[in-house]
């Protein structure tokens, strides 16, 4: 029996539950906002698509292509490939918020050209993530019924830790896009007077879903590091 368990109730099982109502809260926040905003369409009457292309284009940005990709709020920018990818409530939609994550996925093509260091270290993140995150439970394991390896329980603690430190990177990231977006989306006037200031509700909504992501892998960390750091089985 491990001395953290009473019986067969695991007491760090909490923080699996907090990161869950922190995801789960941040998730609906976003949608509610993006559901209240989609219905105010703005002044320009502008597309989501036609946004992002006036932006790519004032930036000086010319051989970024825009397409359409089916899902909800599966927006994204592809650095490798150089696509901005907006879902069906963006792409053809000229409400506030559609414009605004259109805006948003534009901030980090706007980052890739200027070659934004944030950007680039999660870039290089990404495979050690994958590696990490597919590896680091089977090693516990391991380390747990078959060795009986402190070493091997470490390591994949350590392997899982970048994922947390990929979360971490990507809130500077994801907060830098968004200034960027609304900044652009002034200067282009592309949005007028209180429509920044709704967009700029959107995007901070938006935020909030890579903080709560932060703070479950960081949790979930925090538990790996109670149940099995530096403990060894009686």
């Amino acid at each position: 029996m491990w001395p953290y368990m009473y019986g067969y109730y695991d007491p760090t099982y909490i923080l699996v539950i907090i990161g869950l109502v922190l995801t789960l809260l941040a998730s609906a926040k976003v949608r509610s906002t993006f559901a209240k905003y989609s219905r105010v369409r703005s002044m320009s009457g502008m597309t989501g698509a036609e946004a992002a292309q006036r932006i790519l284009q004032s930036s000086g940005i010319y051989d970024v292509r825009i397409e359409r990709v089916s899902g909800d709020l599966s927006d994204h920018y592809d650095p490798r490939s150089k696509v901005l990818r907006l879902s069906d409530s963006v792409y053809g939609q000229s409400s506030v918020a559609a414009i605004g994550v259109a805006a948003h996925e534009c901030g980090h093509a706007i980052q890739h050209d200027r070659a934004y260091i944030p950007l680039k270290i999660r870039g290089a993140l990404v495979p050690v993530v994958n590696f990490g995150s597919a590896i680091s439970w089977p090693l516990i394991l391991i380390g747990l019924f078959f060795t009986g390896s402190q070493f091997m329980i470490n390591l994949g603690i350590f392997l899982f830790s970048f994922a947390v430190l990929f979360q971490l990177v990507t809130l500077p990231v994801e907060f830098n896009a968004s200034r960027r977006a609304i900044a652009r989306l002034g200067e282009t006037g592309i949005l007028y007077g209180n429509e920044i200031a709704q967009t700029k509700k959107v995007l901070n909504a938006a935020a909030l879903t890579y903080v709560a992501g932060a703070a479950a892998s960081i949790l979930q960390l925090l538990r790996l590091i109670l149940l099995f750091g530096g403990r060894d089985r009686d």
